[in-house]
């Protein structure tokens, strides 16, 4: 969701409600905190005191000036250098205060804010948290160094040492083990070590060993209390993304103007990424501040207790020390010239590469493919649970890489654990689900069905209609606080017949279709969208609300909190100000009239017609202006989510031959692309960053031409959309307040695929497709398109997002704002071929099996209407029919297709051949005679599949 200017007091609120109702994680700045197993309390020996261990991370209830400084700021510094940073450390604390790119003046670090950030209970790089207890008791002690004193006994540095410190002074006396820090460069890397000792004379367990990993994604700048202007943002600030991977693990570090240079943190001797944990600071977490997080190597303590809940990445580990014996942990600083080239750093460095194809979400029919890299061979693989993944060995034309054909047997998480000769463990994770025809099937079925909403007593107007889902109390929200939610509109509240009209733009239904122009003929064409006046074509924020003038037969739910600014009144809801709702209802429309339009029979309520029609002038509203010359509906002047769809629209006005039409939209359109190429980053926002305007933004700049624009905003999406083995995290965009506004567990998380993933997802893959040598974007972009199908459990039900704290690690209960998510995957999913110089033939979305000079397509995408093949940037689409599979011999310049029989609603497939990559010699046609309609082949279907032939440079 998107803040409009009456919503504004959202950003002062949300850190409150926040800290009401989140869950709270350890107390991680006690200076020593005892708990005992089972019990959901942490209590404060020094002063007795016991607070409640609600999830999540909270705000530090005080007053900031209260808190002692502890980090002095002016008693020096101790500044070194590697081959690659200009570092400089706190000289009374020895922790990591600026992390520079050499002769740069970009900074890793929140080095600007450490007058904010010197107070107790603040993290730095070099921090330490750690639970222990001693043999035959249960509690466990906890300690942070970041609350403590950070007094320490600045030791002597062992040779190619920066720095090395006993953190003795600050421990408590009785504290079982003996801390000691050093700061050293190894192999030209910056690596943080710590050594621990038992310094008791009886074993003592770990069972919780953390480091902060701070970095600047500070885009709140707490000085100044105001965030940082966007060009701020993107020239100071990080993002940072975990792949808790163990041994292999590491943690990515990217400006958020997508360019280099990057970072990646990694293992020293073995510490392993088991966890991945936010951290509890006296600065609220808020939407230009996500919070600190801490690599956390052994999480036992956690899992026992705080974490209990839920179903953990990595099993859960603790270690054991012997009196008197030490061990040592670390982390490495590794530098990478830019985004593209994390995965050669990390082979620089002597770590694992592991690439999943078509990523780590695999449907259960597709022949999946894993290419590991190390200089050490895997000596063994198993699946987690026992049977989940079957793994068949590969043999990659390259002997640098080792593979495997691989596939999903058993739905849900699944972990792959790998070992390798040399005793490193690594662990992949993957998400199985059914074939992704069956997915959309299953969400159509449960959106028609459970979703399906029939009152004709309902006082908003709102029936029928496919309304928000309720997974935990299964049943239909008819009332929430935020009054979108269950008013049809906002994400949050439009998300269930978004996904409805996608769905039957991918798998025509009859009677879904029926079902779904009834709601469009009888709930949003005159309720949710204006249909008279002068208000005509403008669309409602909300057709729920709340009064406290009684509704006969309906009463507001009383443990609902109606009191904030959340539950509008009617005047409000009636409002058309949000410019975020209109291509919701495009896309409803241009669905129904590409359905009318390409199959016989199908729509039947008006003729297609009407519904280009609707589409049209609902945009034109959209973009309209006062007299005084200022925009009609706020917010206009940004990237839209879902704004893509006014793209597709002009193009069919032109095919249709609506040239006035067209021409009218393109002219709007071309005056709000205007506003945004005057400026450095393009895709500006009300908020300070966000990832949702970068879609519609990069379209329109490659639509009118402003190549450098759309370039910029590319960049800036892979700086926030990463490929990781991590079926969570891969090709994730990254959104993390949402929750607040769409989800059932009300909280700022980071969200794992939202409807940012489906959506940046597109930009990223047209780019591949201009650009097929460039296979990191074929990465990225699947991953994100395949992101919204993870999201549909198997009786079809759709979450808006997975949580990623680890006290809860799953999805959220409230089908929400999942919508613009799946309209993601239905524009973009294919099946893509491409020949790898390492890995041979490989497919996403498919099935590529080479056989002399042929390579056999199996689609087996969603839609199985479009096909990539890179070798000739060949771009073919079907408006109607569908792919049954293809055979394509590259030295011949010819390409075989397979489409499947007709049906009743589908005489015919429309065919459209694209070559995207202009430098391409080769151009393909038919080699028969086909009629032309609205620029794509009209091919005839038969009752068998139908075989016709493309060949490179007919004349």
């Amino acid at each position: 969701m998107k803040i409009m200017a009456s919503d504004r007091r959202l950003r002062r609120q949300s850190s409150g409600e926040h800290a009401r109702s989140s869950t709270i994680f350890p107390v991680l700045l006690a200076l020593v905190v005892s708990t005992t197993p089972g019990d959901a309390q942490t209590t404060n020996p020094g002063t007795g005191s016991t607070g409640s261990t609600t999830p999540g991370p909270r705000r530090f209830g005080g007053r900031m000036e209260n808190l002692p400084v502890t980090l002095d700021l002016n008693g020096g510094w101790i500044e070194a250098h590697t081959p690659h940073f200009d570092l400089r450390l706190s000289r009374q604390a020895q922790v990591l205060t600026s992390l520079r790119p050499r002769d740069g003046t970009f900074d890793f670090l929140p080095a600007d804010q450490l007058e904010f950030r010197s107070r107790a209970g603040f993290h730095h790089l070099g921090d330490i948290i750690l639970r222990v207890r001693r043999s035959g008791e249960t509690n466990w002690i906890e300690w942070s160094s970041a609350g403590a004193s950070r007094d320490i006994r600045p030791l002597d540095p062992p040779e190619g040492a920066v720095a090395s410190a006993d953190l003795g002074p600050s421990l408590p006396p009785d504290f079982p083990l003996s801390v000691r820090r050093t700061w050293q460069i190894e192999d030209g890397h910056l690596v943080l070590r710590f050594e621990l000792q038992n310094r008791t004379g009886q074993p003592v367990e770990i069972g919780g060993l953390a480091f902060p990993v701070v970095f600047n994604n500070l885009i709140h700048n707490f000085l100044t209390r105001r965030a940082r202007s966007l060009e701020e943002s993107h020239e100071s600030c990080v993002f940072f993304d975990p792949y808790i991977g163990l041994d292999a693990g590491y943690l990515q570090v990217t400006r958020l103007n997508g360019r280099g240079p990057a970072l990646l943190v990694v293992p020293w001797n073995h510490t392993p990424f088991e966890a991945w944990q936010p951290l509890r600071e006296p600065a609220p977490i808020m939407q230009t501040f996500e919070g600190t997080f801490a690599w956390t190597v052994h999480s036992r303590a956690w899992a026992e207790q705080e974490w209990r809940p839920a179903q953990p990445w990595n099993p859960p580990t603790s270690a054991v020390l012997a009196p008197g014996q030490t061990r040592s942990y670390g982390l490495r600083l590794v530098p990478a010239e830019e985004i593209r080239k994390l995965e050669a750093a990390l082979q620089e460095a002597g770590r694992p590469v592991a690439v999943g194809v078509p990523g780590y979400i695999l449907p259960m029919d597709l022949d999946a493919r894993l290419f590991i890299r190390h200089r050490h061979k895997v000596r063994a693989l198993a699946a987690d649970p026992p049977g989940a993944l079957v793994l068949e060995p590969l043999q990659p034309p390259s002997p640098e890489w080792q593979g495997w054909r691989i596939r999903g047997h058993r739905w849900g998480r699944a972990r792959l654990d790998v070992t390798y000769e040399d005793g490193l463990r690594q662990s992949i994770h993957y998400y199985v689900i059914k074939p992704m025809p069956e997915v959309v099937s299953d969400l159509g079925r449960f959106l028609f069905t459970r979703q399906w909403f029939e009152d004709p007593d309902d006082p908003f107007g709102r029936s029928p209609s496919i309304m928000t889902y309720d997974r935990e109390a299964d049943r239909i929200v008819t009332q929430d606080s935020r009054v979108w939610i269950a008013g049809l509109s906002d994400e949050g509240g439009a998300g269930s017949w978004i996904a409805a009209a996608c769905k039957l733009w991918a798998q025509p239904d009859p009677d879904q279709v029926r079902k779904f122009e009834r709601f469009v003929n009888e709930v949003l064409w005159g309720r949710l969208q204006y249909s008279e006046g002068e208000l005509q074509y403008g669309v409602r924020k909300s057709l729920f609300y709340h009064t406290t003038n009684p509704i006969p037969g309906f009463t507001y739910d009383p443990s609902l909190n109606w009191g904030t600014w959340t539950s509008w009144p009617e005047r409000e809801a009636r409002s058309v100000g949000r410019a975020y709702n209109y291509p919701h209802v495009v896309i409803a429309y241009w669905t129904l009239y590409r359905l009318a339009r390409t199959h016989t029979g199908l729509v039947t309520s008006h003729p297609w017609e009407w519904f280009l029609n609707q589409a049209w002038h609902t945009a034109m509203f959209l973009t309209s202006r006062r007299p005084d010359g200022r925009w009609r509906v706020g917010y206009v002047e940004w990237g839209l989510m879902e704004g893509t769809v006014f793209v597709e629209l002009l193009k069919d006005l032109k095919r249709e031959g609506r040239s006035d039409q067209a021409r009218a939209l393109e002219e709007r359109m071309r005056e709000r692309t205007e506003h945004w190429i005057h400026r450095k980053y393009p895709f500006g926002s009300e908020m300070a960053w966000d990832s949702t305007g970068q879609e519609e933004v990069y379209a329109w700049c490659k639509y009118f031409g402003h190549e450098e624009q759309a370039r910029v905003t590319l960049e800036a999406i892979l700086g926030y959309m990463p490929t990781l083995p991590h079926w969570g995290y891969n090709g994730c965009a990254r959104r993390y307040w949402d929750f607040l506004y769409a989800g059932k567990i009300r909280r700022i998380e980071r969200q794992l695929h939202h409807y940012g993933s489906g959506l940046n997802a597109i930009p990223v893959l047209h780019a591949y497709r201009e650009h097929p040598e460039d296979l990191y974007l074929l990465r990225v972009g699947y991953g994100g398109t395949l992101g919204p199908l993870s999201n549909i459990d198997r009786e079809g039900f759709a979450s808006a997002a997975f949580h990623s704290y680890p006290d809860t690690l799953r999805w959220d209960p409230y089908s929400g704002d999942y919508g613009p998510n799946f309209f993601g995957h239905v524009l973009n999913i294919g099946t893509y071929v491409v020949q790898h110089p390492d890995w041979g033939w490989i497919a996403f979305g498919g099935e590529a099996t080479p056989n002399g000079a042929t390579v056999h397509v199996q689609p087996r995408d969603s839609m199985r209407r479009r096909v990539f093949l890179a070798p000739d940037a060949l771009w073919l689409t079907l408006d109607s029919g569908r792919f049954e599979k293809l055979e394509y011999l590259p030295d011949q310049g010819r390409v075989r297709v397979a489409l499947a029989p007709a049906d009743p609603f589908t005489p015919a497939a429309l065919l459209r051949i694209e070559t995207t990559e202009p430098s391409r010699p080769r151009r393909f046609r038919p080699t028969e005679s086909f009629p032309r309609d609205r620029e794509a082949y009209r091919i005839p279907l038969d009752t068998d599949v139908r075989w016709i032939e493309l060949r490179a440079n007919l004349r």
